[in-house]
């Protein structure tokens, strides 16, 4: 069975959400429990976890500590997992200094880029090795992830190279649609702008004003 995009986003936000509550010593959540605090809609919750089975009791609700992993075990996070990051410029170095991934168990090991004066050194800890490494940092490494934070001239040309490493999965920074036989989670900043902004000037004044008039 095909499970829908938006579900798998949303078991991220169900295990982060549980996980607060697990914090807060609360043993038993409701539905709308966690609908209230991701503000969506109870009906939602149910139906997105019943793609995985049945994990309430009528009357109990969900167990916090079991659904928390049930959900990890689903998602993946109840193992680490090592990350390359192909790209040592500013965004890559942004990404290496966010402690959220490790957090989370996603353990940046390596970085590579083609420039060789960043080649050798490190960054937040990170050894920078030269793209042609890849292959065998892979290897000695277990990665098993690559995130792609390289100019768009670049890109497809690395997410054939990531791919070819044996590499499982990328996470895309750049703005273009990768062609490629692994899974792609693109992650285009400035698109969430774009529709931040559309957003903003359709619920300013004006806009709502025109709107009625039409």
């Amino acid at each position: 069975m095909k499970i829908p995009k938006p579900t798998v986003r949303r078991l991220g936000l169900y295990y982060r959400c549980l996980a607060r509550y697990k914090e807060e010593g609360v043993n038993f959540v409701s539905s709308q429990d966690i609908a209230d605090r991701l503000n969506i809609k109870p009906s939602q919750v149910r139906k997105d976890l019943s793609y995985f089975g049945e994990f309430g009791k009528r009357g109990l609700g969900y167990n916090v500590s079991k659904l928390i992993s049930e959900i990890a075990r689903i998602i993946g996070v109840n193992k680490e997992w090592n990350v390359a990051i192909i790209g040592a410029g500013n965004l890559g170095s942004a990404l290496a200094n966010y402690p959220g991934l490790a957090k989370h168990k996603f353990n940046v090991v390596a970085m590579f880029d083609n420039d060789r004066q960043k080649v050798g050194k490190k960054i937040a800890g990170i050894p920078v090795f030269h793209i042609s490494e890849l292959n065998q940092k892979v290897k000695e490494l277990n990665i098993e992830m690559a995130v792609i934070a390289v100019p768009e001239s670049a890109a497809q040309y690395v997410a054939e190279l990531v791919e070819e490493s044996g590499i499982k999965g990328i996470v895309n920074f750049s703005p273009i649609k990768l062609r490629t036989n692994i899974p792609v989670e693109d992650v285009d900043i400035t698109l969430s702008f774009e529709t931040l902004a559309y957003m903003i000037l359709k619920n300013s004044p004006v806009n709502i004003q025109q709107e009625e008039q039409v």
